[in-house]
């Protein structure tokens, strides 16, 4: 899982109106990060309205539609945090925001690490509260 996440793919004191301009701006980050290419943003959004990326314990993981992989250059993240929290809709409000594109089959390898370590609510609440990109970095072991 080496080079997934890099600490320019960190955002911090993010602030969004709707739950689709966060979800752009995680493709944004891995657009710029070399990630994917602009196409996937559009599939990220695409996915959403599909069905909700927003996982529980105030985190969502966008990612793309099924038969995206074209639009991904490497695999990676970027994560957003989002400290005033964006509603992903049923009263559910996001305060981390992490982006996912996987390569060759590997973003249910990476979806499931970074379950793992969001499965304690405290963990997205130290996200949500890091005063660093390093503090990020550390609570998600990348």
């Amino acid at each position: 899982m080496d080079g997934i996440l890099n600490v320019e793919s960190i955002v911090l004191g993010a602030s969004f109106a709707h739950k689709s301009d966060a979800i752009r701006h995680a493709g944004e980050v891995l657009l710029s990060s070399g990630y994917v290419t602009a196409n996937y943003i559009d599939l990220m959004l695409k996915r959403e309205t599909m069905a909700s990326t927003y996982m529980g314990n105030h985190l969502a993981i966008p990612h793309g539609v099924d038969g995206s992989e074209s639009e991904i250059i490497r695999s990676g993240i970027s994560v957003v945090q989002i400290p005033e929290g964006v509603s992903f809709g049923d009263g559910n409000i996001a305060y981390v925001v992490i982006g996912i594109a996987g390569k060759e089959g590997s973003h249910l390898d990476i979806l499931n690490q970074v379950a793992i370590v969001c499965m304690e609510e405290e963990n997205v609440e130290k996200m949500r509260c890091a005063k660093s990109r390093q503090e990020i970095l550390d609570v998600l072991g990348l």
